[in-house]
């Protein structure tokens, strides 16, 4: 996987996006965010991770927390005006949006679920997510997300 090209990176380049990208480790065992951060020698509250939930009608959303954050699910549920969320199961994340778990971006899922970002993303000229595998990281500016994948952004973290 070594410095190949990933959807994510095809679909911002697509958007005319400027982004950096970041490979480590051996692709194959997903690191934490904070170890990611750690890696790459970024601040924690700069990496965030992709959850992938599902509300009391059905619907599938997506949130884009700090990796060193818990998502919370009451908070969560109130950002989409759901009664209740709760995250989906392992197996069922790679069928619904073609992403294995360590490897889930938001851009470039099988299908354009409603995405939530943490409002502290805002706070951060670039923040870092994956890159769509396991150990890749892509880097972009909060701003130019929202030209690739409609964002709403919230309090979301515990």
């Amino acid at each position: 996987m070594k410095n190949n090209k990933t959807n994510v990176m095809r679909v911002l380049e697509q958007h005319k996006i400027d982004y950096e990208s970041y490979f480590f480790g051996d692709g194959v065992t997903a690191a934490s965010g904070t170890e990611v951060a750690d890696i790459l020698g970024k601040d924690p509250l700069t990496v965030f991770k992709t959850l992938v939930t599902i509300g009391k009608t059905g619907q599938h959303y997506v949130f884009v927390v700090p990796c060193c954050f818990e998502l919370s699910l009451k908070k969560a549920a109130e950002a989409v005006g759901e009664k209740n969320i709760e995250m989906i199961k392992s197996k069922e994340l790679l069928p619904l949006t073609g992403y294995i778990h360590g490897g889930c971006s938001p851009i470039g899922m099988k299908k354009l679920f409603p995405t939530v970002v943490d409002v502290s993303a805002r706070d951060y000229q670039k923040i870092l997510f994956s890159g769509g595998h396991i150990g890749c990281q892509v880097e972009v500016a909060p701003s130019d997300l929202e030209k690739v994948i409609p964002v709403k952004y919230a309090d979301i973290i515990e």
